[in-house]
């Protein structure tokens, strides 16, 4: 079965989602970043947050990878818990992040950035380290061939050997995004992947995106400002605005509902999706 059946499948099923947000409520010193935010995500499923700057949707984000603590409110992955795990514990759950600014080591290499995402498969210590002998020299041989995977999954063979910070814009998002899928994830999380980029990037990182949720299955959430981009991905859509969700739906229901239309993309401005 590939991973489009395995998400079809799913679809037709009564099945446990892979990640539930329920009456979530986070505030700070009075102001109220989340305000009873409730979604699932299922297992294949790209699922997007929308809004306008300062809606909520990176409070979300630090939620789901352990960054703030909600006053209120249930976040479970699969039967774990996260509300009160420390960020390097939710990671070891398999849940990756990438960053709307680019969090990389500059002066590193590509190979090297992406090893740095498979930190989680080290099970041996320093010193077995510098001694490159017996299980750590396995590993680290086994963490290469991961690395040189996702250079091939991401195309990103030209520059494997360079160092980050001599790359185009756009190659770098593709590193942070490599290293995320370093970590062998259950669950990715992309803010704003395409921030920034030209149209000919954009369109590179929808079709890797794409890869990863049918070719890997892998679910992911997505917060994204570009709504085309939205639109044409996302199997289901969740507009939240001040800390609170307006709709959640597919994208034709998102886009053809009149307050959001009217609250974000104004009539001049309404996608068909």
């Amino acid at each position: 079965m590939t991973a489009t059946d395995a998400r079809q499948s799913a679809s037709t099923e009564e099945a446990t989602p892979v990640l539930t947000f329920e009456d979530v409520v986070l505030g700070f010193d009075g102001v109220t970043a989340l305000n009873g935010v409730s979604f699932t995500v299922n297992a294949g499923e790209l699922f997007a947050v929308i809004g306008p700057n300062g809606a909520g949707k990176t409070s979300i984000f630090n939620v789901l990878s352990g960054v703030y603590r909600p006053q209120q409110g249930t976040v479970r992955f699969g039967a774990e818990d996260l509300i009160g795990r420390r960020p390097h514990a939710i990671a070891r759950l398999g849940v990756a992040r990438t960053f709307q600014n680019i969090e990389l080591f500059s002066n590193l290499t590509v190979l090297d950035n992406l090893m740095l995402g498979r930190h989680l498969h080290h099970p041996y210590g320093v010193l077995a380290a510098f001694a490159w002998l017996g299980k750590a020299r396995r590993n680290e041989l086994a963490n290469r061939l991961a690395v040189e995977e996702i250079v091939d999954f991401l195309e990103l063979a030209p520059w494997r050997r360079l160092p980050v910070g001599l790359l185009p814009y756009g190659i770098q998002k593709r590193v942070e995004l490599g290293r995320a899928l370093a970590s062998e994830p259950k669950l990715l999380l992309l803010d704003e992947p395409v921030a920034g980029m030209n149209l000919e990037e954009t369109e590179g990182m929808a079709r890797f995106i794409l890869d990863i949720r049918d070719e890997l299955g892998l679910p992911m959430v997505m917060v994204e400002h570009d709504m085309g981009l939205v639109m044409d991905l996302a199997d289901r859509i969740m507009v939240i605005d001040f800390g609170k969700p307006i709709r959640t739906g597919t994208p034709r229901e998102v886009a053809t509902d009149p307050d959001v239309v009217r609250a974000y993309l104004g009539e001049e401005h309404r996608v068909t999706p």
